[in-house]
């Protein structure tokens, strides 16, 4: 008998109590605590590293124009023809954060500039001049086209 009721104490403490449950959900509250930001991080270097690309891609595209015809060009059809993956515009503020929509204004003395919205809000640009090469800037998220450019992002 009082083997039974020992072995049916030792089935009793079987478990957690509250204060080790307490201290693990603690852990686990600390460990996301710490891996949110870090993601947040992450998808916001995602995001605007996609609209660099899609300015890399547009200017890829204008350069397989510029081999044919020996100009760079603004007119999206023509440009769609070249890169379908991409819409193109002709004002800042027609750029938007979905749709790989891009930027492109040519002017007179051959300069290229080629800009894309990130879904962060961040705006990216590439400017090409035939004659002193190719600079980049960032905006803020007005989008307006830069006065400083700069060898790299």
């Amino acid at each position: 008998m009082l083997n039974s009721l020992r072995a049916r104490r030792e089935q009793d403490e079987k478990g957690f109590t509250l204060i080790e449950l307490m201290v693990v959900v603690l852990i686990i509250a600390i460990l996301i605590a710490i891996a949110i930001p870090t993601f947040l991080g992450a998808r916001k270097k995602a995001q605007d590293r996609a609209a660099q690309s899609d300015v890399r891609n547009a200017l890829t595209a204008e350069k397989t124009h510029y081999t044919d015809a020996q100009t760079y060009t603004e007119a999206s059809a023509t440009l769609e023809l070249v890169e379908p993956s991409l819409s193109y515009v002709n004002t800042t503020a027609a750029m938007s954060t979905t749709g790989n929509v891009v930027y492109v204004d040519v002017d007179g003395s051959g300069v290229l500039i080629v800009g894309a919205k990130s879904a962060s809000g961040s705006c990216y640009f590439l400017k090409d001049d035939l004659t002193a090469g190719t600079t980049y800037a960032a905006a803020n998220t007005t989008c307006d086209v830069p006065a400083a450019w700069t060898q790299k992002w």
